[in-house]
């Protein structure tokens, strides 16, 4: 009782947290592969704040509105501020976890689905944290490791973190995909003068506009030409990924092939079916009382050969 009462308090006041606050030691650490931290009694603290708005206070009575400070969910808007923080601390969180050794995928992951996709305005922190964990962890299994990489926003990563993650061999090769296709579409944005807060967690604004002073000039402006470099070596990168996707693919056919044609090779086929046809003979004669196919030949009629060749030769 005296826990959970501890949690809803800080659960109420989490945007107001730092990370020491909650690193909470697991009361099994130390016995052989338990967690070093208390990640499930943090899973319910921000499950606690994600769900302020319908907490009643201990009187059981509605929360007073001048209470309740998550009322709006629009931009610069008390709730979406303190959203963002408590984001950023779980971030922050989740990459000191990750360091654990003895943190589990499915602990992992609980952690990074947490929040819903409008808490974070720019995953840079999350893909951090799967990095993180990635290192540590270089052993587990596939699955789990494309598991881990899908909660991640691709389309919120910054162009730095689009960057590292597009050479980042340990992530899956689905995922450098995304990314660079994501990064290829910011890329026409940018050179379009396009205003999409949607890729790469950039906010309007933020991409570089054309300069109107050299309009009808027909010049191309260094920025341009940089970023049709940019744009092109994103497009090989892309290719490149492709092609590495599909050879796995054709490496997987041809040892398929490979088996197939072991098995079913027609010279072996045609051997055993004249093996078995030569069988089913041989069995017919004996019970007609005809000497088997390939038997020697008796002792008489080989005398009568000889004596016939005999007569031939005189």
């Amino acid at each position: 009782c005296c826990r959970s009462d501890l949690e809803r308090r800080i659960g109420l006041q989490l945007d107001q947290a730092i990370l020491e606050d909650i690193l909470i030691p697991a009361s099994s650490y130390g016995n052989g592969h338990s967690p070093m931290y208390d990640t499930d009694s943090v899973l319910r603290i921000f499950s606690i704040f994600m769900n302020l708005d319908e907490d009643d206070d201990e009187d059981g009575h509605l929360i007073d509105e001048s209470e309740m400070m998550f009322d709006f969910d629009s931009p610069g808007s008390p709730k979406q501020s303190s959203i963002l923080k408590v984001s950023k601390l779980l971030d922050n969180y989740i990459a000191e976890v990750a360091l654990d050794s003895n943190l589990t995928p499915s602990k992992f992951i609980a952690l990074a689905e947490l929040l819903p996709d409008h808490a974070r305005v720019v995953t840079d922190g999350l893909y951090r944290a799967v990095d993180i964990f990635l290192k540590v962890h270089p052993n587990i299994k596939d699955s789990e490791r494309y598991r881990l990489c899908k909660t991640i926003d691709c389309q919120k990563l910054s162009q730095e973190a689009c960057s590292h993650a597009a050479q980042n061999e340990r992530l899956p090769v689905q995922m450098a995909v995304q990314v660079l296709y994501f990064e290829q579409i910011r890329l026409r944005n940018a050179m379009n003068g396009g205003h999409s807060q949607f890729f790469f967690g950039s906010l309007p604004g933020h991409f570089p506009q054309r300069s109107s002073s050299g309009a009808g000039s027909g010049a191309i402006s260094p920025r341009d030409n940089y970023a049709s470099v940019r744009r092109e070596n994103r497009e090989l990168k892309l290719e490149v990924a492709r092609m590495r996707m599909r050879l796995t693919d054709l490496e997987k056919d041809h040892v398929s092939m490979k088996q197939e044609l072991v098995k079913s090779n027609p010279a072996n086929k045609l051997f055993k079916s004249f093996t078995k046809k030569l069988s089913k003979l041989n069995t017919l004669f004996q019970l007609n009382g005809v000497k088997p196919l390939g038997s020697r030949a008796n002792s008489e009629s080989r005398f009568f050969f000889q004596k016939r060749r005999r007569h031939s030769l005189g």
